[in-house]
């Protein structure tokens, strides 16, 4: 098959180098973020609260955990392929 198909569609994401600028905006938008930390001034609840960056830590961290515990979750609730089809 040729991929010079004139009815196919071509998205701004099939680009490889467009992937990359989202992903390095990504990046730039968390680097803000978590700089930004230093700016304002926290009404803490917690002595942790109060450390630089505590929440963006704690949300990458978060974010980890949930992928990690999916993976595992996954294996135990995985079906056979053709499991619909039986």
């Amino acid at each position: 098959m040729s991929d010079t198909n004139p009815d196919k569609k071509s998205y701004w994401l099939d680009n490889s180098k467009n992937v990359t600028k989202v992903f390095w905006g990504v990046v730039a938008v968390c680097v803000l973020l978590f700089a930004a930390d230093a700016f304002y001034h926290k009404h803490v609840e917690l002595e942790a609260e109060s450390y630089f960056g505590f929440y963006s830590l704690y949300g990458f961290v978060a974010c980890v955990a949930l992928v990690l515990t999916a993976k595992v979750i996954r294996k135990i609730l995985m079906r056979d392929e053709n499991y619909y089809d039986r």
